[in-house]
Formats: C-alpha cells, sequence, structure tokens
C-alpha cells in the first residue's frame, strides 16, 4: 500500500457535483492498494498515519498527533499510485490491485482508521471519478510505502 498524506487545513471530495465528504484540520490521505497488500499492511498504514506527529505544538515544532489537534482523515482510493513509468509515457498501472482485492482493504483502511482515530473518517467512493480539493498547511506531503518499513 502506498499512501500520500498532505497536512490540511481543508480539504473536501465531489462526486457528480454533490460532495461526498469533507474536512477541516486534519489528513486527506490518497490510498493505492497493490495486488501484494494484505490486512496486516492495512494495521500498520493506519497506525502510522493516525500517529504521525506533524502538527505544531505551542513551540511551534512539529510534535503533535491528529488525536491531540481533534484532526480528522478524508481518505481517497487512488489506483495512479501505483503507477509504472518505466517504459514511455503512457503509465502502467500493472501493479495496482483489481478492485476485487482492493475494495475489501479499502474497506478495511476505512474501518481501522475510524478505529484507531475513536471517530469516523470522510471518504471519496471507490473507483468513481472524484473532484478533490483542498488546502494543504505547510505544506506537508509524507509518502509511507508498506513495502518499505525498514
Amino acid at each position: 500500500m502506498i499512501a500520500v498524506i498532505q497536512r490540511v487545513s481543508q480539504a473536501s471530495v465531489t462526486i457528480d457535483g454533490v460532495v461526498k465528504g469533507q474536512i477541516e484540520q486534519g489528513f486527506m490521505v490518497l490510498l493505492g492498494v497493490t495486488h501484494t497488500d494484505t490486512e496486516e499492511d492495512v494495521t500498520w498504514l493506519s497506525r502510522k498515519i493516525v500517529g504521525m506527529r506533524v502538527f505544531n505544538d505551542e513551540a511551534d515544532k512539529m510534535n503533535l498527533d491528529l488525536a491531540a489537534i481533534n484532526g480528522n482523515i478524508l481518505l481517497i482510493s487512488q489506483f495512479t499510485l501505483h503507477a509504472s513509468t518505466k517504459k514511455g509515457n503512457r503509465p502502467s498501472f500493472i501493479e495496482a490491485a483489481r478492485p476485487e482485492v482492493a475494495i475489501p482493504l479499502y474497506e478495511a483502511m476505512i474501518a481501522q482508521l475510524s478505529a484507531d482515530l475513536s471517530k469516523p473518517i470522510q471518504t471519496g467512493t471507490f473507483g468513481a471519478d472524484m473532484k478533490v480539493a483542498l488546502l494543504n498547511d505547510g505544506p506537508v506531503t509524507i509518502i509511507i510505502d508498506t513495502k518499505n518499513r525498514i
């Protein structure tokens, strides 16, 4: 799994002109699932995201996590994170998981993030044409790949 985590002041996702999910301060997370990902990847990545200390404390140091600021999460599925650009100019998405693998893991991530954060999270819709808007705060953008834990 690959997650692109952006610290935001606000973020939203709109589908067919209707706002599906929106948050104020917190993380907008783009999630890419590959065919070798497992529930163990979900658990590890969720804890990593929720525990990420990148919000400023009273000394203006990035030292606080989501719970400390009562932050929220907007989770968006994005298969293009597994694009291979090695050959030519047209990316290959062969490493992105097929829906029968990706959807259950995406849904597991929603449940795990909600449990780890102790409140519901906001989401897009898997496979939908989504319009994502965000105000990146910092900017702070962090990429985590569960295949590169060490």
